[in-house]
């Protein structure tokens, strides 16, 4: 069912002067457009709209909140285009008029939950200017129901409040999601939300029951009301396609009351090459209770360079069956029992993202990242371990940039036994890992350009040793190298090479989804999934829909 709306929004006509500003003017006053759009939501929202709401570039406050959750910095220097201001509402019926509103002024819309988003996509836009966001920073509830092992919980919130609440009801209660807790939740699940769970439960995305999302319409709609299609695109999808989400339903999950984690790090003078080349042949068919991912950047060693790859675990049981499991599986690593820390699931969530010991659980209500920095990052998935050949060459590269850093993290388990078409998210059952590529400088560096061409040199490197036809890539760590949609008119023709690496086969459903949910393509962004032109607008691109169908 279609939870309220107003119905006033159907007979609002925009004040004539407004009309007026937008046709014939080529710059948008922002404090016109700003009185407008808060007219026009105050007569289509059921809740009144405080102007303290809105945040204009002449506002104090402006900076801080537009840098507030931005994760790369590269989409905060002064060269990039700034939204003409920032609404943050406070109830769910504020975004739907956002949504009706921006519709009828016009207004290009870009929609942030935590602003993880790696191109800057949900706070900045080189597509098309002007632009206002819509911030869902203050909507952040989480509703916890351990009777039904479930979960409501508001976009804005990040993942670490959400295990918060989730512990505070529960010990032997979790959900498998992000190891980075200061995600949004919104944008998170929209593109899969992978976890150092997920071999035992899959994806955060595997794990949702019911959605709310405001549609191009400016609907409220629930799972029965949007259908399954829709409700299955927005599952891995990725995020500002297809709506906004509102509220995430999320399926519980046990954890035991006492889970392992630990931290090993071998050097190329421990014999790294050979312990990686073992653990590419064992991590995905590890018991699926243990998630072990491989951390590899460049560090000191007595004044000389050397590679450092660290493995980062958990295992949901004690640290005695951690080590039978090891020992029988993965000796090569020579995991101790004082390399083992036997602690509570919530406790781990602090571990595996960083926090430094004893750091009390509260500190995830804070809901601030660990990471902020100028970077670039691109992602592979691989289905056939790297020999050690391939790794030596590796390390070469890795040696010619001043700050590499990778991340593998294991499939197998659940992963393997979803099917790919289950959700949109369609790396499943043949992936050994996923590689994770960053490289990071500090704010102004004037060699930004040799960090970028470093990473791509090193992407081309890999090239023979990942997954081919099509070169994979996972859609919540967004490459604009993959490609972009220069404008709404060519926007089907330019997704097809970037949108076949994140979705594979499904890319062609999602387009279909897309075209009967928003033909008029309103949320959009540089990667969003494109509605299908008419066949005469396909036939002047001199294409078809063939492969598509």
């Amino acid at each position: 069912m279609m939870v309220s709306t107003n119905p006033k929004y159907k007979s609002f006509v925009a004040p004539l002067f407004l009309v007026f500003l937008l046709s014939s003017s080529s710059w948008v006053d922002s404090f016109s457009l700003e009185e407008s759009f808060l007219q026009c939501l105050n007569e289509n929202s059921q809740f009144s709209v405080p102007y303290s709401s809105f945040c204009a570039p002449n506002n104090s406050t402006f900076n801080a909140l537009l840098q507030s959750t931005a994760q790369n910095l590269r989409y905060l220097e002064p060269s990039v285009p700034k939204p003409l201001f920032i609404f943050t509402p406070l109830f769910d019926s504020h975004v739907q008029s956002a949504v009706i509103c921006s519709k009828q002024l016009r207004i290009h819309l870009r929609v942030r939950s935590g602003g993880h988003d790696y191109e800057g996509l949900s706070y900045a836009s080189e597509m098309e200017t002007p632009f206002i966001i819509l911030d869902l920073a203050k909507l952040r509830s989480v509703k916890v129901d351990i009777d039904s092992n479930s979960a409501w919980v508001q976009a804005g919130a990040t993942i670490g409040e959400v295990y918060y609440r989730i512990a505070e009801k529960s010990k032997v209660h979790g959900f498998p999601a992000g190891l980075c807790t200061s995600l949004g939740v919104g944008g998170h699940i929209t593109g899969g939300a992978y976890g150092s769970m997920m071999r035992k439960y899959g994806l955060g995305a595997d794990n949702v029951v019911d959605a709310r999302i405001v549609d191009a319409n400016g609907r409220i709609l629930n799972r029965e009301a949007m259908g399954e299609d829709l409700f299955w695109a927005i599952r891995g999808g990725g995020g500002g396609s297809f709506g906004i989400i509102l509220w995430w339903k999320l399926n519980l999950v046990p954890v035991p009351s006492t889970v392992t984690v630990f931290t090993v790090a071998k050097t190329l003078e421990q014999g790294a090459t050979k312990i990686l080349y073992k653990w590419q042949q064992v991590a995905d068919k590890l018991d699926e209770d243990l998630f072990i991912r491989v951390i590899i950047n460049v560090a000191a060693n007595g004044g000389q360079k050397t590679v450092s790859t660290a493995y980062n675990a958990l295992f949901l049981g004690d640290a005695s069956r951690l080590l039978k499991v090891m020992g029988e599986n993965f000796p090569e690593l020579g995991l101790t029992r004082k390399d083992c820390i036997e602690t509570s699931w919530i406790k781990s969530v602090l571990y595996i993202a960083g926090y430094p010991s004893g750091t009390p659980p509260e500190v995830l209500l804070q809901g601030k990242s660990t990471f902020k920095n100028y970077f670039k990052a691109k992602s592979d998935f691989v289905k056939t371990p790297i020999p050690e050949t391939g790794l030596e060459g590796l390390w070469k590269r890795l040696f010619e940039d001043e700050s590499p850093l990778m991340i593998w993290n294991p499939y197998g388990g659940m992963m393997g036994k979803i099917s790919e078409t289950e959700i949109p998210f369609p790396h499943r059952r043949g992936v050994l890992f996923k590689i994770q590529y960053l490289t990071t400088w500090q704010k102004g560096e004037e060699n930004q350009d040799k960090h970028l061409q470093w990473i791509k040199k090193l992407y081309n490197y890999m090239t023979p040793y990942v997954s081919q036809l099509p070169r994979e890539a996972y859609v919540n760590y967004r490459d604009l190298d993959l490609g972009i949609n220069k404008n709404s008119n060519t926007s089907y023709i330019e997704s097809i090479g970037w949108g076949t690496r994140y979705f594979k086969e499904n890319f062609g459903r999602l387009l279909r989804v897309k075209t009967k949910v928003d033909p008029d393509n309103f949320f959009r962004h540089e990667q969003s999934i494109p509605p299908i032109p008419t066949s005469e607008a396909l036939r002047s691109f001199g294409s078809s829909k063939r492969g598509f169908d």
